[in-house]
């Protein structure tokens, strides 16, 4: 049986995994489609570096969010696949 304490840690190291996967996301989606892309097709400009920032900064909160709404969906559904391949 869990207790309370293993069962906070577990809850904490679950959002800060969140929090940390969110800004990864972030930074690649806003790197990629903010920086790269654009550079391809057309150079960097001189304030390219500001806009990718005004970017990660509004893309990280809402990659958290989705994060906190698809995590536990995704636990759901990875731990039913599991059982049913590898049953106890």
């Amino acid at each position: 049986m869990i207790d309370d304490n293993t069962r906070k840690k577990d809850k904490f190291t679950i959002i800060l995994a969140q929090v940390f996967i969110s800004c990864m996301m972030a930074f690649f989606m806003t790197l990629i489609f903010g920086s790269l892309l654009p550079a391809i097709d057309g150079g960097l400009h001189p304030n390219w570096i500001a806009e990718w920032m005004r970017h990660f900064i509004t893309a990280w909160p809402i990659a958290f969010i989705f994060s906190l709404g698809v995590g536990p969906i995704a636990f759901f559904l990875s731990s039913r696949v599991v059982g049913r391949v590898l049953p106890d």
